[in-house]
């Protein structure tokens, strides 16, 4: 699943630096999470690195965007094609089922 941020944010700005895809963004109100670019930090570390530094845990799992661990690798190719993924031992098998990347 891709992740979202809660109207409990306090836009402390901890959360947007911390994002390997770019997609955290100041909405209106509050940070906003663009779930096309949200991989819950696949391919980059073992945990979501904005959840890691929130002080005030507002920022769930978005059941809107229910991704598999697979879609989400996908996800993390397409957006960074030059890039070898992070893989944990638990997501290597992941990768070998995940879907070529369109133009790749």
């Amino acid at each position: 699943m891709a992740l979202i941020i809660t109207d409990e944010c306090i836009n402390c700005d901890v959360c947007e630096p911390e994002c390997p895809n770019g997609a955290i963004s100041m909405g209106e109100e509050i940070y906003e999470i663009d779930p096309s670019k949200c991989t819950e930090c696949v391919g980059h570390f073992d945990e979501p690195q904005c959840v890691v530094v929130c002080p005030v845990e507002c920022i769930p799992l978005d059941p809107a965007h229910p991704d598999t661990r697979q879609q989400l690798l996908g996800k993390f190719f397409k957006l960074h094609p030059d890039k070898s993924p992070y893989l944990p031992d638990s997501d290597a098998a992941v990768a070998a089922k995940a879907p070529p990347v369109e133009g790749c």
